[in-house]
This record gives structure tokens, C-alpha cells and sequence, in this order.
């Protein structure tokens, strides 16, 4: 296999993996629900290879497991899955705001400042869609001011997740200013260099998030 055709299979794999896994967290694929090599094949009309590839990588994931003779079946989120994320985020996200308050600079201070402001604009006009994208933006500014591409790239590796459980949580339109109002304290404490307010702020933050989760996602 020359390179050219290697490196196209290992981007069909990654692109169906993205959507495999788009599937499974959206609901399309459900937990319990067996999936098959020859049904991914024809819905996406792919060879067995990338499909064997991105099986690898969702098990790999934690979503999807493959049992011995009988194949491989859709795992959901736990009421544990989402503790153990919002735990590990508690914990990483800690560490993010104590050295965004250190190393933060004025460029990045007003990108955050515009992100929050555009939070406001989409709460007030209950945009959930747009308020959810620039809320993302919001920590990935901080994520970028701490300096550390180790810390960012953690906390990235998750998000998607984080984002799929805020994207069912945040339906209602008091939750929008709840959050608005969370990360108000956040930029706050950034602003006045308090990293011991910037640590409750977060913690707040994500407690709140992770209760919203869990009343909104369908555990098992």
C-alpha cells in the first residue's frame, strides 16, 4: 500500500469514527443496540477496512464494545460515566483558571471579554445554539491562556463530550442565564487576578453542569 492510499484510508477511518461517534452520542445508535461491520459498510457505502479501524478507535472511546462471538454493541452514558467526566473536569479545569489568571494577556483578556458578550447578546435573544458555540469558545480561550499545550490538549480531548451533554441540558431558557451568570464570576475573577473566586467560580460551574446533565441525559 503505497503512502497516498494509506493516508486516505486513515482519513476515511477518522472521518467515519467522527461519525460513528456523532451517532452514538446523539441517540441514533442507542446503548444496547448491536452494530455491525456489514451495516456501517452499507450506510456509508465503505469498505470493511476503515470501518474495522474506527471500531478500534470507539472502543478505544469507551463507546462501543466488542464481545467475543457475538459483536460489537453501542455502550451510553452511565449516571457514572457522567460523574467521572464532570470529576475529572473539576479537578483539570482547577488548574486551567489558576494559570489563566497568571499568564492571561490583554489580547486574550478581550477575546474572552467578546466571548462573553456575545454569551449575553445569545441569551438574550434565547439563541441556545449560538450561546452553546460561544460557551465553547468561552473555556478554549482559557484553555490557550495557560501556556500549556499538555493542559489544553486534555481538556480538549473531552469536549466533545462535555459539549454533547450541554447541548441536551441546555433546552431551557432559564438554564441559559444561570450559565450566563456562572461564567460572569469566572471572567470576573480572571479580571481581578483572584485565583481562590476563579476556583469556586469554576467548581460552581461545573457542579451546576453536571447536575443539569444528569437530569436531561437518558442514563442507564
Amino acid at each position: 500500500m503505497n503512502s497516498y492510499i494509506k493516508e486516505f484510508h486513515n482519513s476515511l477511518s477518522t472521518s467515519l469514527f467522527e461519525d460513528i461517534r456523532e451517532n452514538i452520542l446523539s441517540g441514533k445508535y442507542q446503548a444496547g443496540e448491536k452494530i455491525t461491520e456489514n451495516r456501517v459498510c452499507q450506510e456509508f457505502g465503505v469498505s470493511r477496512t476503515p470501518v474495522r479501524e474506527a471500531f478500534k478507535q470507539l472502543e478505544l472511546e469507551g463507546l462501543i464494545t466488542n464481545i467475543p462471538n457475538r459483536g460489537a454493541y453501542v455502550l451510553g452514558f452511565s449516571k457514572r460515566d457522567i460523574q467521572d467526566i464532570y470529576e475529572i473536569r473539576k479537578a483539570v479545569e482547577i488548574i486551567a483558571i489558576k494559570w489563566a489568571i497568571e499568564r492571561i494577556d490583554s489580547d486574550e483578556l478581550s477575546e474572552l471579554q467578546e466571548a462573553y458578550d456575545l454569551m449575553e447578546f445569545y441569551t438574550m435573544k434565547n439563541e441556545q445554539g449560538k450561546m452553546m458555540e460561544t460557551n465553547t469558545r468561552f473555556h478554549e480561550i482559557i484553555y490557550k491562556s495557560t501556556r500549556s499545550r499538555f493542559l489544553e490538549q486534555i481538556l480538549k480531548s473531552y469536549q466533545i463530550y462535555i459539549y454533547k451533554t450541554k447541548k441536551v441540558a441546555l433546552q431551557s431558557e432559564a438554564y441559559l442565564q444561570d450559565v450566563l451568570e456562572e461564567h460572569k464570576r469566572i471572567l470576573t475573577s480572571i479580571y481581578n487576578k483572584d485565583f481562590s473566586e476563579g476556583e469556586k467560580a469554576v467548581f460552581q460551574h461545573i457542579s451546576n453542569a453536571q447536575k443539569r446533565a444528569e437530569n436531561n441525559l437518558p442514563l442507564f
